[in-house]
């Protein structure tokens, strides 16, 4: 550990899109020091959502860097052009970038960035008489870094609620992990077997739509093969108007944070589809999917319903039945279904990652326990 550590401007703990995009920014600052921390070995977007056909639901200027800064040379204009492929996104006319393209353009970004240090995890962080003191583990062991500044960019972990966290393993996974039991699932679909969704937002849309693209054309063989049930009152679009996207700019932020936080989680609690729900292509393609199966054909082995809560998941304990029985409950008329399930994707979201704090009194919090944040993003002390 060093004794006497380098006093950098900045620090950044975590490198995904937001922290990766700071660090590109800074980049041609001159006079400006600054390192970022991330304990995974290379830059990656999603891995277990990389899904073909796939696009990201925000247009190509929201990239990492353009909205702040038209001129960086980090941003994915300038990786198209480096990559001779300017024409080809210009002739492709969609303003959503491919998701396996913007995973591509991060990791050309932060390959460009000596900055950038993966395979680093951040220990603890606590604040001393000049800024903050970082203790970070990597190839060499433990190492203490000092900086003014540090900006935590720690992101999310999958969420699966408590009645199915016993039950991850075998057959249960949750769609944060769904691309390596991808292969499974889909052979599961395409020989007659029981696969089931749980999820309202675009991840179980995704992955319910890519289980669809398996399905056998044929009538169902009795219950249907491929089911998907959600919590929420219907399978409802992500607000994507004009007008709604004005719940993003400076104004309403400023109008948003200016109010007390019991109001905001009250406006909050009806905005969830300003960032959730379904886009409005996918939710399309699944529709006009099930439409074509039907042409001249029964019904195909599909089941999909709104309103249901996920109570159980339990295992077969006697009889020849494989794969795992899940106990769900109409949240309305209070009817109850248990379906047979071989494989089960819980596409239920994300929780906030707890800051590496040494201290946690360090921060002040709200009456939730929530970090304190200023409206220039400043976490309170």
């Amino acid at each position: 550990m060093s004794d006497d550590p380098e006093l950098l401007d900045v620090i950044g703990v975590g490198l995904g899109p937001f922290n990766l995009g700071l660090a590109a920014l800074l980049d041609p600052v001159e006079g400006t020091t600054a390192r970022f921390f991330d304990a995974t070995p290379a830059f990656s977007w999603h891995p277990g959502m990389m899904l073909p056909g796939t696009d990201l639901q925000v247009p190509f200027l929201a990239d990492l860097v353009t909205l702040a800064d038209p001129t960086s040379p980090h941003s994915f204009l300038s990786y198209l052009h480096a990559h001779d492929r300017l024409l080809r996104f210009y002739f492709y006319e969609h303003g959503h970038i491919p998701r396996q393209e913007f995973d591509r353009y991060c990791r050309w970004v932060a390959d460009r960035l000596p900055s950038c240090s993966f395979g680093h995890r951040v220990l603890a962080m606590a604040p001393v008489a000049d800024g903050w003191s970082v203790k970070v583990e990597g190839p060499d062991g433990v190492t203490e870094h000092r900086a003014r500044h540090v900006v935590a960019g720690v992101g999310t972990a999958p969420w699966v609620p408590a009645c199915a966290a016993g039950a991850l393993g075998d057959g249960v996974v949750h769609s944060a992990g769904y691309a390596a039991e991808r292969d499974r699932a889909r052979a599961r679909v395409a020989e007659g077997g029981r696969v089931t969704v749980i999820g309202a937002g675009q991840s179980a849309a995704e992955v319910f739509a890519d289980l669809l693209d398996a399905l056998p054309v044929g009538p169902a063989d009795g219950e249907p093969g491929l089911a998907w049930f959600t919590l929420g009152r219907g399978f409802l679009p992500m607000e994507y108007t004009k007008l709604g996207l004005e719940h993003f700019t400076p104004e309403y932020t400023r109008h948003f944070h200016g109010l007390d936080p019991r109001t905001r989680d009250e406006l909050r609690a009806g905005q969830d589809l300003l960032y959730k729900g379904i886009s409005a292509s996918t939710s399309d393609a699944i529709y006009d999917a099930l439409y074509r199966r039907t042409i001249d054909q029964p019904d195909p082995g599909v089941a999909y319903a709104a309103g249901f809560e996920l109570h159980t998941i339990s295992r077969p304990v006697d009889g020849p039945e494989a794969g795992h029985r899940l106990h769900l409950r109409h949240v309305d008329d209070r009817s109850e279904v248990v379906r047979r399930s071989d494989l089960t994707v819980l596409a239920t979201g994300y929780e906030t990652r707890p800051l590496p704090l040494a201290d946690p009194a360090t921060i002040a919090t709200d009456h939730l326990g929530r970090p304190d944040i200023a409206l220039d993003y400043r976490v309170r002390l």
